[in-house]
């Protein structure tokens, strides 16, 4: 069966592409006024709007197109980098939240500088505006290019340019307000169209559910054993205090979301709708991987995949039925790639004019200049990745090249983060040992490990260098000189934070964050119950 789009598919597609651009330009309106209104929406972001933010821009073409793949390939426990966060959520609501909405930071570097000092701050500037463009945009403008020329035929460097462009047009019209309220649109074209195919792909298995998982049992189970060389357990529950808390609280990309609320409580109820959301996530970027092999291993319907990445544009040219559901879809995955590098670039953007520009070069710079040069960061930041994008293919497909990147670039500073948050003593000298002497410790064990014999997942390899780099924080800082109380005080978590959320608003008993938490937790605990 070939792959085709209707004239109906692509009017779906075309529409939503516009509806997309103009919705981003309407919602920029007025924000390159002010240098809060361009990076930060003026604090105004509603808890709706963020957390439909977190999620499109937390999911796009290395979670469909390389979930879906590394689900095909290893079965249900891939599911856990999409529905483990209950842990990363509350450890982001309990200590990052508060901390961040009551200092009104407006950059991760900005924290660091108040916290221990400028050079902290260059050092993360600069490794993340690098990581950016090369590790996380990359993969985003692969996968999506790959699937996209993979289904259509279209040449891949067409599809690369012309999603840029897009995404140029409106992302750098009015900054984080464009981004965000784009965000919001593309979740609901990608959860809503994802949830569909996977319901229409599941009806062509005979027996549904139940007949998968009686096939293939030991593909469905969320516990991978700590050996598990994709999805160990263990592995990912270490993770949770390293990779995956920066990943939502130390990425400036989603940070930028929590730190455009209008409140702190919107901010909180923001991560929880996130949360919500996100339990609908792997039928949209995983159990496709599910049906995929069993239609391929089980049914004998088709000959094997060449290689995982493939299992997605499979799934929609041979299990989604030609009435419309192909421009759905289609325009959902390029939702997901436009949303996800709107973010990057234009966090890179608001790193490059206010950590950078402004302090190496301009210091007095005015908010239309610094606005200005956010967008040509912007625009530089795409075009970089798009010369790089096709390098991913020799690093192992885009699930592997994505999580092994983020992994190790993200135990330095979160040790120190966690450390500067959790522990008043941390210092200036403990810092720096974290972010550089922390980046090769990690390089240390990653590259050292493997050549004495310990052929350890990268997860382990990444807590083992985190255990490490957070003794040596520990030790730096008490054989040197003790933080001013300044510099520690107003970064210091206590619980006393949990109870000044709401900013002296009285809220009725159904708008209590604690109640929907505990909604979301119990929902969460039977989804682990049920597939252990």
């Amino acid at each position: 069966m070939d792959f085709s789009l209707s004239t109906l598919d692509v009017g779906i597609i075309v529409g939503s592409l516009v509806a997309v651009v103009a919705v981003g330009m309407w919602a920029g309106r007025n924000q390159e006024k002010s240098v809060r209104g361009y990076f930060l929406a003026s604090g105004r972001l509603p808890w709706y709007i963020i957390g439909a933010a977190f999620v499109s821009t937390s999911v796009s073409s290395e979670q469909i197109v390389g979930t879906v793949g590394a689900t095909y390939e290893h079965g249900m426990s891939i599911a856990n980098w999409e529905w483990w966060l209950v842990p990363i959520y509350g450890l982001l609501t309990i200590v990052f939240v508060p901390i961040w909405l009551r200092n009104r930071i407006t950059t991760v570097p900005e924290f660091l500088a108040s916290r221990f000092g400028p050079l902290c701050a260059d050092i993360y500037s600069w490794v993340m505006l690098a990581a950016y463009v090369f590790v996380f945009m990359v993969p985003v403008l692969y996968g999506g290019s790959l699937a996209m020329a993979s289904l259509t035929g279209w040449n891949i460097y067409v599809v690369l340019w012309c999603t840029i462009v897009l995404v140029v047009l409106y992302t750098t019209k009015g900054g984080l307000a464009s981004v965000i309220w784009t965000d919001a649109l593309q979740c609901l074209l990608l959860v809503g169209g994802g949830v569909l195919l996977f319901f229409i792909a599941l009806g062509k298995v005979p027996g549904g559910w139940a007949a998968m998982e009686a096939a293939s049992p030991d593909r469905f189970h969320l516990y991978r054993p700590p050996s598990d060389p994709e999805a160990p357990f263990p592995g990912i529950v270490l993770a949770t205090f390293g990779v995956f808390i920066f990943y939502s609280a130390g990425n400036q990309v989603m940070a930028q979301r929590i730190l455009g609320a209008r409140s702190t409580w919107d901010a909180l109820m923001g991560v929880l709708w996130a949360g919500v959301i996100n339990l609908l996530r792997p039928l949209v970027t995983c159990f496709l991987g599910l049906i995929v092999f069993h239609w391929i291993h089980v049914m004998h319907a088709a000959p094997p995949l060449a290689k995982s990445d493939e299992a997605f544009p499979f799934a929609l040219r041979y299990l989604a039925p030609d009435w419309g559901l192909r421009g759905i879809i289609l325009a959902g995955f390029l939702a997901a790639v436009m949303s996800s590098i709107s973010a990057l670039s234009n966090s890179t953007a608001t790193i490059f004019s206010l950590d950078v520009y402004k302090r190496f070069f301009r210091p007095h710079a005015t908010d239309s200049q610094l606005i200005w040069v956010g967008r040509m960061a912007s625009v530089v930041s795409l075009v970089l990745a798009a010369l790089v994008a096709p390098s991913v293919e020799h690093f192992g497909g885009v699930f592997k090249y994505f999580q092994n990147g983020v992994t190790f670039l993200a135990t330095p500073f979160i040790s120190v983060m966690l450390l500067g948050l959790l522990w008043k003593r941390t210092n200036y000298a403990g810092a720096l040992f974290g972010l550089i002497g922390g980046s090769v410790i990690t390089l240390a064990v990653a590259l050292g490990a493997p050549k004495a014999g310990f052929m350890l997942h990268w997860l382990y390899l990444a807590a083992i260098a985190q255990a490490i780099t957070m003794v040596g924080i520990i030790v730096v800082s008490l054989l040197t000189r003790p933080p001013e109380e300044g510099q520690w005080r107003p970064f210091q978590w206590t619980l006393a934070a949990l109870t000044q959320y709401d900013e002296g608003v009285k809220r009725p008993w159904y708008q209590r964050p604690l109640l929907w938490w505990s909604v979301y937790i119990v929902g969460w605990v039977y989804l682990y119950w049920r597939f252990w």
